[in-house]
């Protein structure tokens, strides 16, 4: 009868294999063939026809402008003018006699789609329209509003940094 049996893993502490002969027996990823882009090499026949066809599957492309991040957040006129008197009623947008006045970012967004029909005149003050949004806006006599979006510019250098000209003095 044993009574304290050590526990097998307590031997296996410090040792490479832990039991299971040779290390590349269970090495992980290896064992099963790759993950990801692995195994596309010259026997990845099955894979070679969807690499080629994807034109952009190796590789990045475009730019991006570094130092903006800015989140297209869009909301829909349809949406606007199912929710128009609730908004008014909450006081977050305007009522000017038949006219809704909306800042579409105090309510959250920052873009404006065309999709749907607006019954109501709005004059909308957004940092981006769609071409269809203002078609839309402008023809049942509102007024479509763009204001400008500040971008953020890091300086060049800080003014105590900048090279100064020297200060001539006046001869006497």
């Amino acid at each position: 009868m044993t009574v304290n049996k050590r526990k097998k893993n307590s031997r296996q502490r410090g040792s490479k294999t832990h039991g299971w002969g040779a290390m590349k027996k269970h090495r992980g990823k290896g064992n099963k063939g790759g993950a990801g882009r692995a195994g596309s090499g010259k026997r990845g026949d099955a894979k070679k026809p969807s690499i080629w066809k994807n034109k952009e599957y190796f590789g990045k492309y475009g730019f991006k402008k570094k130092g903006i991040v800015r989140k297209v957040i869009p909301i829909n006129l349809l949406e606007l003018q199912k929710k128009a008197d609730f908004l008014a009623a909450d006081k977050k947008i305007q009522k000017e006699g038949e006219t809704y006045v909306v800042d579409v970012e105090k309510i959250g967004y920052n873009k404006v789609l065309g999709y749907g029909k607006l019954k109501n005149k709005f004059k909308i003050t957004s940092p981006s329209f769609s071409k269809e949004a203002i078609e839309k806006i402008k023809a049942i006599g509102g007024e479509a509003v763009q204001k400008k979006v500040e971008e953020v510019k890091k300086p060049i250098a800080k003014p105590s940094e900048q090279p100064t000209k020297p200060v001539e003095q006046k001869e006497k």
